[in-house]
């Protein structure tokens, strides 16, 4: 029997899992892209110059934050991303596979943005409708936010307490976003992360959206339509 006299609860207090202390969700600045195509998961397709300006204001507005870890998608605009943030930070980037491009991406690699609808009639308008259920994409939606969603809880296991950088896409990182906050996928396409976004998360259950940065500069269309280059 409990002693009167002991201090402390009655009972053993539950073991919280271990969490980071903060999660920072990072877009790929612009890339250089002049025959508009989308390139999903295609070799190439670097930073534009005003991509790499992009990126070195994320890197700037990240300085504050005290990260300890920087993850990035193996996607060259993404790894170029991540070196300019880590050479300001003094953060090495490492590659993880879990956050490349929604594989949806790899179905229209390589054709022209304007023409999507007539090469894959009805695709363009379903991911604009209804992101969430695409019979037609390589990878649901799901699958792609839960892989990011697992490397989040991996990172927390390993390093609870840190805080971690996470450079990606658009789509996966907004999928990943609502998953954590607990938001239906449905939202995919509403206020989605610009190039260069960093999506500040503080963790909960669920997780807390708490900033939403992006650098100065015109909005990018959406969907990437048009005669800006600008997709993925």
């Amino acid at each position: 029997m409990r002693s009167m006299n002991s201090t402390g609860p009655p009972y053993p207090l539950p073991t919280l899992p271990p969490v980071l202390a903060r999660l920072y969700l990072v877009r790929h600045g612009e890339v250089h892209n002049p025959r508009h195509l989308c390139y999903g998961d295609l070799p190439g397709f670097g930073l534009s110059a005003a991509g790499r300006r992009q990126a070195r204001a994320a890197a700037e507005h990240l300085v504050a934050a005290d990260a300890d870890l920087l993850l990035c998608s193996p996607l060259r605009r993404a790894r170029e991303t991540a070196g300019i943030i880590g050479r300001r930070l003094a953060l090495p980037p490492v590659p993880d596979a879990r956050l490349t491009e929604w594989r949806l991406g790899t179905r229209w690699a390589g054709v022209v943005w304007e023409e999507l609808p007539l090469v894959f009639p009805g695709e363009l308008e379903a991911y604009l409708d209804h992101p969430a259920d695409l019979p037609f994409s390589p990878e649901s939606l799901v699958a792609a936010a839960e892989r990011v969603v697992d490397l989040v809880d991996e990172l927390a296991r390993a390093h609870p307490s840190r805080r971690a950088i996470l450079v990606s896409h658009q789509d996966p990182l907004q999928a990943a976003r609502l998953r954590l906050t607990g938001e239906p996928l449905t939202r995919l396409h509403t206020a989605k992360p610009g190039h260069a976004a960093v999506l500040t998360l503080v963790p909960g259950r669920p997780w807390r959206l708490v900033a939403a940065w992006e650098p100065p500069g015109p909005a990018d269309s959406f969907p990437p339509v048009g005669d800006r280059p600008s997709a993925g």
